[in-house]
């Protein structure tokens, strides 16, 4: 019998994971994974209210373990708390310090679901190990998930094809109304339990209250990039990413606008009031930090720029250094730095890159 050791958090999408694996007749080991204190957070954004007397990772835990002692399976927990500040925290505070825009649920993969994980589960004897991410594996090669609304590929565009061996997606053939059902059916505890949301490390509670402890918040000038003009303040360029045109929390002006460009040396944050201004579009950019999951290595293809975002057509240029020139002259709006480009050849992954630089007519947009 064949040994899998899934990750479990706590959420349907792994329960059924987990049940599938069991029911396919496979050896299966659950293993929870706590990657961040929560202490942390109690400390910098409050104790919990309340209603918030388990804090929720160890309501995940605890609903990991109801789940596991249903479908009958151990659970093992480890801590990856220390991997996690180096690999992904810190990335991301290093991202925002340059005025990027980062993802790290994508290096959370990278580095952890495939990397601290894995090793973790050959430790257990693991043939294959598993997750409930919406993705699926055939001959090698990573291709989308069934439920387009739900598919995950953009978040593992950065897992080599060498970690994406001896990897077995169970729900990636199933839709979300499908896992649900499967859920409620099997009376799992996780049956109706509300999607996680928000940033893993942070969760719904206050994002500029937890960040300002680890980065200077630093107050400046809102400016409109078409008159030059101040109309406001601004919180902190780290706040803020290029497209954005909620919850700006800026003072000094109740107009609609859109953020669209950072001038970090003078902090500057640039906004524009008509959503369909021309400073939002560009028509190329560079991405660096490129991982092939495919052998393929197409001139044309598609891309996602940003999750859920609809595919895009786009040609490659390969460049010297390792880098790729994706060119889009149809445009696209609010390409950013230091999001993940993502590549596809009709339902297959190949990879992807991070976006480096943000063009337009062949020249570097200023402020991105």
């Amino acid at each position: 019998m064949k040994k899998v050791v899934v990750g479990i958090s706590g959420g349907v999408d792994s329960s059924v994971a987990a049940l599938l694996l069991k029911q396919q007749g496979y050896d299966v080991i659950g293993l929870f994974m706590r990657n961040w204190d929560s202490n942390v957070n109690n400390d910098i954004l409050g104790n919990p209210t309340l209603n918030e007397h388990i804090c929720p990772q160890e309501q995940d835990y605890n609903d990991a373990l109801e789940v596991c002692r249903k479908i009958d399976i151990p659970l093992k927990r480890v801590d990856f708390i220390k991997e996690y500040w180096d690999y992904v925290f810190e990335y991301f505070l290093d991202e925002l310090k340059k005025g990027r825009t980062p993802n790290p649920d994508i290096m959370c993969n990278k580095y952890i679901k495939f990397d601290q994980f894995a090793k973790k589960a050959k430790e257990l004897g693991a043939d294959y190990i598993a997750t409930g991410h919406f993705a699926r594996m055939k001959d090698g090669k990573l291709l989308r998930g069934i439920d387009n609304n739900k598919d995950q590929t953009y978040f593992l565009s950065q897992v080599s094809k060498k970690q994406l061996e001896n990897v077995i997606f169970p729900i990636g053939e199933l839709t979300k109304e499908e896992i649900r059902k499967i859920a409620l059916d099997n009376n799992l505890i996780t049956a109706t339990k509300k999607d996680s949301t928000g940033i893993c490390f942070i969760g719904e509670r206050n994002f500029s209250k937890f960040l300002e402890n680890y980065l200077p918040n630093i107050p400046g000038n809102v400016v409109n990039i078409e008159t030059n003009e101040k109309i406001g303040e601004h919180i902190g360029l780290m706040y803020y990413t290029i497209g954005q045109r909620r919850g700006l929390n800026i003072g000094g002006t109740s107009d609609k606008m859109f953020v669209v460009g950072k001038d970090l040396d003078k902090n500057i944050l640039y906004v524009a009031l008509n959503e369909e201004n021309d400073y939002l579009y560009s028509d190329s950019c560079i991405i660096d930090n490129v991982n092939f999951i495919s052998n393929l290595r197409p001139t044309k293809c598609t891309a996602k720029f940003r999750y859920r975002q609809r595919d895009n057509d786009v040609s490659l240029e390969y460049l010297d250094d390792g880098n790729i020139l994706v060119k889009y002259p149809q445009k696209v709006k609010a390409v950013t730095p230091g999001q993940a480009c993502v590549l596809y050849l009709g339902e297959e992954c190949l990879g992807g890159g991070i976006i480096k630089e943000v063009l337009k007519d062949n020249k570097k947009i200023k402020y991105l």
